[in-house]
């Protein structure tokens, strides 16, 4: 069973980040989310909350899993035995951080591959810190997260106001 890992901090969620995780469940018998661990000083949404939301995102792609992790993402890719290292690439400036990490990935483990799907057009300017921001301001961000994340970006937004 060839298993790819996607992933990222996802937060929140986008529909960016849902069209990779979508394609690339087409391309992969098993796709993991891989959503990062982070403190929650350095994060609007909680681990856990990310996972969830993700959850809920893809729960129409039976061959899609969403876990959180921390460490290397090359040492999360061994543990769950895959073999493929998604990411999603909106523009140059992805790209040349992009390289730079697959080169340090291929270094620490060869074996994992770092494949790149580009971002759909109408998700190129999408990002989570982004919509956070723009969110933030008070722009309605419907047409860029699923629904489910606009509920909660309100909720949490209007906790720290």
């Amino acid at each position: 069973m060839l298993t790819a890992i996607y992933p990222g901090r996802f937060d929140p969620v986008t529909n960016g980040h849902v069209d990779i995780a979508q394609r690339a469940s087409t391309l992969f018998e098993r796709v993991v989310i891989a959503v990062y661990d982070l403190s929650a000083n350095s994060s609007l949404f909680s681990t856990k909350e990310r996972v969830i939301m993700f959850e809920e995102a893809v729960s129409h792609l039976k061959n899609v899993e969403v876990r959180s992790f921390s460490g290397l993402v090359v040492d999360f890719a061994r543990r769950e035995q895959a073999k493929v290292l998604v990411r999603g690439i909106r523009a140059v400036t992805d790209f040349e951080a992009e390289l730079d990490m697959a080169l340090m990935n291929k270094k620490m483990a060869p074996e994992v591959e770092s494949v790149y799907l580009m971002a759909s057009l109408e998700h190129l300017y999408v990002s989570g810190h982004r919509i956070r921001e723009v969110a933030g301001l008070g722009y309605d961000v419907g047409e860029l997260v699923p629904p489910h994340v606009i509920r909660a970006l309100q909720k949490k937004l209007a906790a720290t106001a």
